[in-house]
């Protein structure tokens, strides 16, 4: 379990269940029964002990978490046993790491070390909101790209993980995400002005907090989230298919981890949908190779440095240098991939969680010459809504964005269908001008939707003004506080959008997102894009759909179903005790 997580870190936390299917305290063994006529339920008077005794705690995975709806909180929870640093160092330290070689000769790849079961190779994303959070504490200036390199080269250079363990393991390869984030914004606008493929309003469905909230308590919005994978699904498909077709090697000889700012996504790695059982099995959710065999966060990278003896800030700021890097085995997904430039950096407009409303509503003007976007604001910072005016005044696209999950609880009891009356003739319940089963609230055509106040850059597992290394850098006279907590944040949000304007774009290679082909909406390329994709799915011979599309399903509850109801036990007890009615 991540010792970082309790319950006064969670910016996004609604309510403990009052119910768990797989309770984490120690419970009493279950006695076996000695007769058809002895109850479940045992009363113990003060004093006495049990004679059942004591079994061992019992233990939840992310799987249980995920297919229970006790809980109605974001999966920053501590009742489940969560990916860590340390399963990633465990991981590192099983075996040797399989080793890619390279014929300078006639250029093909081949690996080495697949006759021993244990090893694999080691591959790594890395989130634009986690570079942000530690160039805010690294300072000097630090932008978030040179955070993003500092990253590599602790988790692929010399003077990192490398250095140490006991094989000296280390990342074979680190990307950015922000090659799959630009798929995501390209996918997503396309779902969002398409007619049938996702009921109105489309929900943006990036953030896991909000999907799982949605799939445990409010079902009836699952036809509206949109199908498009996240960033860190997508790149964990992107990477597992590649690498898997192109190096003849089973998915789980290929072992991912992503770094991303928030606990949640530690649950949507676990998915079923985000498992090789959907791209190279059956096409169907299952218990398959994960895309992403691990999530940590930002705040985790310190802690993995600290279990290493690694001073994060002494590490180089420059790239890992060209000929100590291993090509991808495909040209094409690496020029997309690990090639970095600044062509993706987004306005300060489209905020720090990805710019999925902002690309849509740019994708959506590019589509109608003299259209403008107009902006009302909404309750609070939190909530706004745009509308996409035609050159004649007329309405063409209207979007919101809801972020924290007291103004997405608005949101779903807008959206929720409309009930049948009991009483012929009579209007339909919760609604006084709709027709049954149509939505009640606003008719949006797409909503951006975060669970953290204030988008990704505020992720649970970002690093917090009150971190000993944040006082401890910032000097002992540094106070903490909800002031300071702001003026923290928007030093994170000034690092994401930083750059350095004194470095060449093309410092660690050549331009990806723009690919100089096609009109461009901002910087994005959605002809290049779309040519990248189709790349894709022909190199591994899968269809596309399955490569950048999932699938939600309703969470219904088992809690006590198949024990007796409370007035049952209640029963039981009185008649155990002598007692009746």
């Amino acid at each position: 379990m991540s010792a970082i997580l309790s319950a006064d870190d969670l910016n996004d936390f609604i309510s403990p269940g009052v119910a768990c299917i797989k309770p984490v305290e120690t419970l009493p063994a279950v006695p076996e029964q000695s007769g058809e006529s002895e109850l479940e339920h045992e009363v113990v008077i003060d004093g006495q002990q049990s004679a059942t005794g004591t079994g061992a705690p019992a233990q939840i995975s992310l799987t249980d978490c995920l297919a229970c709806s006790g809980c109605v909180t974001s999966a920053e929870a501590v009742l489940v046993s969560l990916q860590s640093h340390n399963e990633l160092l465990s991981v590192l330290d099983q075996a040797p790491a399989l080793q890619i070689r390279r014929d300078d000769a006639d250029g093909t790849i081949s690996v080495e070390g697949l006759e021993n079961p244990d090893s694999k190779l080691f591959v790594a994303s890395v989130s634009p909101q986690t570079r942000a959070s530690l160039a805010a504490l690294t300072g000097r200036g630090v932008s978030q790209r040179r955070a993003g390199r500092m990253i590599t080269q602790l988790l692929s250079g010399r003077d990192g993980l490398r250095a140490g363990g006991k094989w000296n393991n280390a990342f074979t390869w680190v990307a950015d995400t922000d090659a799959a984030q630009a798929a995501c914004l390209v996918l997503g606008a396309e779902e969002a002005i398409a007619d049938g493929k996702v009921a109105k309003p489309v929900l943006s469905s990036s953030c896991p907090g909000w999907v799982c909230y949605a799939e445990k308590t409010h079902p009836y919005v699952l036809p509206h989230i949109s199908k498009i994978k996240s960033p860190q699904a997508l790149m964990g498909t992107l990477l597992k298919t590649t690498l898997s077709r192109t190096l003849g090697i089973p998915p789980h000889r290929i072992w991912h981890l992503a770094v991303m700012p928030c606990f949640d996504k530690k649950l949507e790695a676990s998915r079923e949908e985000l498992t090789d059982s959907v791209w190279n099995g059956s096409g169907h959710p299952g218990k398959g190779v994960r895309d992403v065999d691990c999530v940590i966060t930002s705040k985790e990278i310190l802690m993995l440095t600290e279990s290493r003896g690694i001073d994060f800030f002494g590490l180089p700021e420059e790239p890992i240098p060209i000929p100590s890097r291993i090509p991808f085995p495909d040209s094409t997904i690496q020029e997309f991939v690990f090639t970095s430039d600044q062509s993706h950096r987004l306005s300060p407009a489209a905020g720090t969680s990805g710019g999925h409303l902002y690309y849509t509503l740019q994708h959506v003007v590019s589509q109608h010459p003299g259209s403008r976007i107009e902006t009302t604001r909404g309750r609070n910072v939190d909530v706004a809504e745009f509308s996409v005016i035609s050159e004649s005044g007329d309405p063409i696209f209207r979007a919101a964005r809801y972020y924290g999950f007291r103004n997405i609880q608005n949101l779903v009891r807008k959206l929720k269908p409309a009930r049948p009356s009991r009483m012929p003739g009579a209007r339909a319940v919760g609604t006084t001008r709709r027709a049954v089963g149509k939505l009640t609230g606003p008719e949006f055509d797409y909503v951006e939707v975060m669970a953290c106040p204030g988008g990704c850059t505020n992720g649970g597992g970002q690093i917090k003004v009150d971190d000993a290394l944040v006082i401890e850098r910032k000097g002992a006279s540094f106070q903490p506080g909800p002031q300071e907590q702001k003026q923290w944040l928007l030093e994170v949000d000034e690092a994401y959008f930083s750059a350095d304007e004194s470095e060449p774009a093309s410092a660690d290679g050549p331009e990806k997102v723009g690919g100089g082909q096609g009109h461009l909406i901002g910087t994005i390329s959605p002809t290049y894009i779309r040519d990248v994709l189709a790349h894709w799915s022909n190199a591994t011979g899968i269809d596309i759909d399955k490569l950048v599309r999932t699938s939600y399903r309703e969470v219904i509850s088992d809690v006590g179903k198949s024990k007796t109801n409370d007035t049952e036990r209640v029963v039981q007890l009185a008649s155990k005790i002598g007692g009746g009615w």
